[in-house]
């Protein structure tokens, strides 16, 4: 659905909110990409609108057949590109700065996270698109930000707002990403050059495998809106939310200082499994989703909202770019970032 701006005579998106699903707007009926992209350009004040106030908007019928018109969408809407860095979950990279969103096995379900939340820099926008829509599942849910801190306890996000939290990670071509594709290095020296940039504390095995650890804000306030919001990985990271069974095999094999993840307060104290269970019930209660179909697109404020992926039956190829790069210095954190754990003062 659609309705028109009386100044410009432009048809622009009319969202519809209904229970359990984003902000969606059926788009016109284009006979080519180049009359979409053109549509595209002319409405992005109100996609953009769109995004402030429901922080994902679902764009249902553009003519997306391929990876080539999806990068000719993010160009028009997203110009400006933001790496992957320290990469955690396997993609496919199609080129132009696309991906697959994920290639992990179907039957995996994609706890809900921000992009890149433990990076110094980090996609303020996520764009995803379906190609190849899955018989039945894989949809990518979302969770307003702005709402799962509302409903955390106020002990918690006091917590987070005092020390943040710390994520620890082991690099090991065995049980995890190896250094070389988290880093896309080739020697250690590049490694550490990095490390040192971003502020992760390093420590070489003797082995040769990495484990590193990075001190990150949990609430932070978005640089557009002024709004604040719970942005982490936490829970998305954390030993509790792993499969009892896999978790106790790990541990024993690999002991708990090389789990692939784990994640803490910032001071060092544990997350509890009642705090994880906690967290995760925030998420689901803000959580809405669509099923995907082919030519659909959304768009993701990766500050104002989580996103995840549901297990799925069939092909499933949706895509993903990111762009629009925030410091995380500019989104007035609570906490400063820093190598090391420990009470840090508010920035």
């Amino acid at each position: 659905m659609t309705t028109t701006d009386n100044l410009s005579g432009i048809p622009a998106p009319a969202w519809v909110v209904t229970p359990g699903a984003p902000a969606t707007a059926d788009v016109p009926r284009f006979a080519s990409l180049d009359e979409a992209l053109g549509w595209l350009e002319r409405v992005r004040p109100a996609l953009r609108a769109g995004l402030r106030e429901h922080g994902a908007i679902y764009l249902r019928g553009l003519p997306i057949e391929d990876v080539d018109g999806f990068g000719r969408v993010r160009d028009t809407l997203m110009p400006e590109r933001t790496p992957y860095r320290e990469k955690a979950t396997p993609r496919s990279d199609f080129g132009n700065g696309v991906f697959s969103s994920t290639d992990l096995p179907a039957s995996q379900e994609i706890r809900m996270h921000n992009e890149n939340s433990y990076t110094l820099t980090f996609p303020g926008l996520l764009m995803f698109g379906c190609l190849v829509a899955p018989e039945s599942g894989g949809a990518t849910p979302v969770a307003d930000c702005r709402e799962v801190l509302r409903t955390l306890p106020p002990r918690l996000v006091a917590k987070m707002r005092a020390v943040g939290w710390l994520l620890k990670r082991s690099y090991s071509e065995h049980i995890s990403t190896s250094w070389q594709t988290a880093f896309a290095a080739e020697t250690p020296e590049t490694v550490e050059r990095y490390c040192a940039e971003n502020l992760i504390a390093h420590e070489w095995q003797d082995d040769g495998h990495l484990r590193t650890s990075q001190l990150r804000p949990g609430v932070i306030t978005h640089p557009v809106t002024g709004e604040e919001v719970w942005f982490n990985h936490l829970a998305f990271w954390n030993e509790w939310a792993l499969d009892e069974e896999i978790r106790d095999t790990l541990v024993d094999e690999f002991g708990q200082d090389d789990l692939p993840f784990n994640t803490s307060f910032g001071d060092g104290e544990a997350v509890t499994k009642d705090e994880l269970e906690t967290i995760q019930a925030a998420y689901a209660a803000a959580t809405v989703r669509r099923s995907w179909q082919p030519g659909d697109l959304m768009l993701v404020d990766n500050i104002l909202n989580t996103h995840g992926r549901d297990s799925f039956r069939g092909d499933r190829r949706i895509v993903v770019a990111m762009g629009e790069p925030v410091d995380v210095l500019d989104c007035h954190p609570t906490v400063r970032p820093a190598a090391e754990h420990g009470t840090k003062e508010a920035v």
